[in-house]
């Protein structure tokens, strides 16, 4: 493997799991570059106060703070993430909001999450499903824990726009929109498409509704 190819393979790697000493940089790079996908997402879920929702896959944890002050006093803020050190950051970050019951954070994969059925009035999810072997599967688990009349966004970059990037041929999948919204469907959702038309890359926001 060349040195370029070894490079972009890491970064890559970092993309999808931050970890170690460069997790902490890339946590920053992924907080900044997520910032204006993230905030759709959050719009687009219409997360009201009091309610009890979720970041899947949240990274630096930009997703997790816009949440928190979405939800308010009353309200429950879940985040599930693979990679270890994100969450050992996100545990010493939100403190406070863990010891008051606001935020509860878990170890666990988009195709198995550790909620129960119905658990939640929303979660997004953003630049995550490119690491996704099983579409489906992780469709149907994110699914399964919105409760009735919930919402679910699946945020994504143009996959034009990120075949255009030298790292994505290392490590992700890059779908058509139309096979992540036809899996959603699969998983029993009505889907809303929305876009965000605007640098750095423009994205796709798949608003989910269990039917």
């Amino acid at each position: 493997m060349s040195i370029r190819d070894r490079v972009l393979s890491t970064i890559a790697g970092q993309l999808g799991n931050p970890h170690g000493t460069l997790g902490k940089g890339f946590a920053f790079i992924l907080n900044r570059g997520n910032h204006r996908a993230i905030a759709g997402a959050v719009a687009a879920a219409g997360v009201a106060s009091g309610a009890t929702v979720a970041d899947i896959g949240f990274g630096g944890g930009a997703g997790l703070s816009m949440l928190l002050e979405r939800v308010g006093a009353n309200g429950t803020v879940h985040g599930c993430e693979i990679s270890p050190d994100m969450l050992a950051r996100a545990r010493t970050k939100f403190a406070s909001e863990i010891d008051s019951g606001r935020m509860r954070l878990a170890d666990g994969p988009m195709t198995a999450l550790p909620l129960a059925d119905n658990a939640l009035d929303a979660a997004i999810t953003v630049n995550t499903i490119y690491f996704v072997p099983d579409l489906d599967a992780a469709c149907q688990e994110l699914v399964r824990v919105i409760g009735p009349g919930g919402c679910l966004v699946v945020g994504i970059g143009d996959p034009d726009a990120m075949a255009k990037m030298p790292f994505t041929a290392y490590g992700f999948t890059l779908r058509p929109v139309a096979e992540v919204i036809a899996a959603l469907e699969r998983a029993g959702c009505t889907v809303d498409h929305q876009r965000l038309a605007h640098p750095p890359i423009p994205h796709h926001l798949l608003v989910a509704r269990p039917a």
